[in-house]
């Protein structure tokens, strides 16, 4: 197991953050150039000038303070994003002209990707080539598919049933609430607001406040884009709030949230006590990966180790509970704890490390936590279930076997390398172990056998069903929720289609000689 990495230090400190830093790979670390607001195209304080620490969960080092908005600052943005709405040219250009900025957006993207994949890997812990070979591309991809799309949001002629002519119009929303979680900073931010961009609206962005930098070099980008002013604006803070001042405005038009199942209902809460703006929520998840005895156990293993382990286990679709059928169980078992001892942890700057530190001191903590539950409620540790190194919030990829379904490791989103190996004996009662969860985001199926890869994937209650592959999401492919892990699609033509309004219009026809 790799420790963690040591750094050299440069002997100067930027904009009041700690002193910048070549890694031990030998990356430098970015100047932290923009950590205020962004409201109405222009970089500012919050209105009580209040800032936070935001902290490199590698070394628990302060990498900047960050302006800290509140209510005052939400309505400024939402007044600014207003005006732009009511009065500015973004939904009133052609479609195909947002849809040039865009790739102008995409285009400055690309060209500062070093720095972009460094802020998160700083902020978040993620892998450095991750991000870069990832996220950032992914966020360039979003901004071009619905820039391809911008032009082509149509409504349909109706054939009424008396003298009339009706036709649908897709209108934008108005001004978008986006509220982003921490463990993908740049996809999730590009997973809302490409969309709604493309729809014409306008909107008030609010990253997670562990997270703030890559969301504060967007809004610098976009407004070297050409993005007009008021258009995009961020304000950084906490969620309640900076996030609940967003999720309660009365000048909102519609919330998008992604994050936990209790933040969720609080966000839905709050939109129906105030002027009840539309809510789409994508919340959390205890995904099932099923593994019948007819897979390739060398290939499986692979599958499930990364179904949980990616990104530190911060995914909301982690595929936490692998199910297992019994003919293979115990060599898989074995499989998977091998496999899992060989996995490096380590500085996400170091290129050999496969998944970097917890996002902070309080997710570290949970996560081990749960680690003891698991422990005390009988499941068998294969191995892991340790933090690594002194300093830094690095935990050892776990494994655990004899898990049963009432266990809390196989009820909770964890939300770290936990993996919970439990058995099946047949394809019932692998279908009704996996739909034995509150949460429905996603589900893999690995098999040789389409008809239970069909049967399987029409039984499991869960929005992404992936069939002998896991995280394979796409930009043309709808991916929400069922049950508690919310409602709304992102990706695809129906995230853009979510920040339309659907308008009906009906003129009488005098003398017309066809109906």
């Amino acid at each position: 197991m790799a420790g963690v990495g040591v750094e050299a230090e440069h002997d100067h400190k930027v904009n009041g953050s700690v002193k910048e830093k070549v890694t031990a790979a030998g990356i430098e670390l970015p100047e932290i150039k923009f950590a205020k607001l962004f409201i109405n195209g222009q970089f500012v304080d919050s209105v009580s000038g209040r800032t936070f620490e935001t902290i490199d969960p590698r070394n628990e080092e302060v990498i900047a303070r960050v302006s800290e908005g509140d209510k005052e600052d939400i309505d400024l943005a939402v007044k600014s994003a207003r005006e732009a709405f009511d009065h500015g040219p973004w939904p009133r250009m052609p479609g195909a002209l947002r849809g040039h900025l865009m790739h102008k957006f995409a285009d400055l993207i690309e060209a500062n990707v070093d720095e972009l994949a460094a802020l998160d890997a700083m902020d978040g812990g993620k892998l450095f080539g991750g991000v870069k070979a990832g996220d950032v591309p992914a966020a360039a991809l979003a901004l071009r598919y619905y820039a391809g799309a911008a032009d082509k949001i149509h409504g349909e002629t109706l054939k009424l049933a008396r003298e009339m002519q009706g036709y649908t119009l897709r209108e934008p929303a108005g001004v978008v609430g986006h509220i982003i979680p921490w463990n993908f900073p740049t996809f999730l931010f590009f997973f809302k607001v490409a969309p709604a961009l493309a729809a014409g609206c306008t909107m008030v962005v609010k990253p997670a406040e562990q997270t703030p930098l890559s969301a504060l070099y967007y809004a610098h980008l976009a407004k070297q884009a050409g993005i007009p002013d008021g258009v995009l604006n961020i304000v950084n803070g906490f969620g309640h709030t900076a996030g609940a001042a967003l999720a309660s405005h009365m000048d909102v038009d519609k919330i998008s949230f992604t994050g936990s199942t209790d933040v969720g209902r609080k966000v839905m809460e709050a939109a129906a006590r105030s002027n009840l703006k539309e809510v789409s929520l994508e919340l959390g998840g205890k995904s099932p990966l099923i593994i019948f005895e007819d897979a390739d156990v060398e290939v499986a293993a692979n599958l499930a180790l990364n179904a949980v382990f990616a990104n530190k286990g911060e995914v909301c679709v982690a595929g936490s509970r692998v199910i297992v059928q019994e003919g293979i169980y115990d060599e898989l078992a074995k499989k998977l704890t091998e496999k899992a001892k060989s996995w490096v942890v380590g500085d996400p700057f170091d290129p050999k490390s496969q998944y970097g530190p917890q996002i902070n001191k309080r997710q570290y903590e949970r996560v081990l936590s749960y680690i003891e539950h698991g422990k005390r409620e009988g499941a068998t540790l294969l191995t892991g279930g340790n933090p690594i190194g002194q300093k830094g919030y690095y935990i050892e990829p776990t494994v655990f076997t004899d898990v049963k379904d009432d266990m809390l490791i196989a009820k909770d989103e964890i939300f770290g390398p936990v993996l919970s190996l439990m058995k099946f004996k047949t394809v019932e009662e692998a279908i009704e172990r996996a739909n034995n969860t509150r949460y429905g985001l996603a589900a893999g199926i690995v098999t040789k056998n389409i008809d239970i890869a069909n049967t399987v994937s029409r039984s499991i209650r869960a929005g992404s069903i992936w069939i002998n592959c896991y995280l394979a999401l796409d930009f043309d492919c709808p991916f929400g929720g069922y049950k508690m892990s919310g409602f709304g699609k992102d990706s695809g033509m129906d995230a853009l289609y979510k920040y339309t309004k659907l308008k009906a219009v009906i003129t009488p026809i005098y003398n017309s000689p066809w109906l």
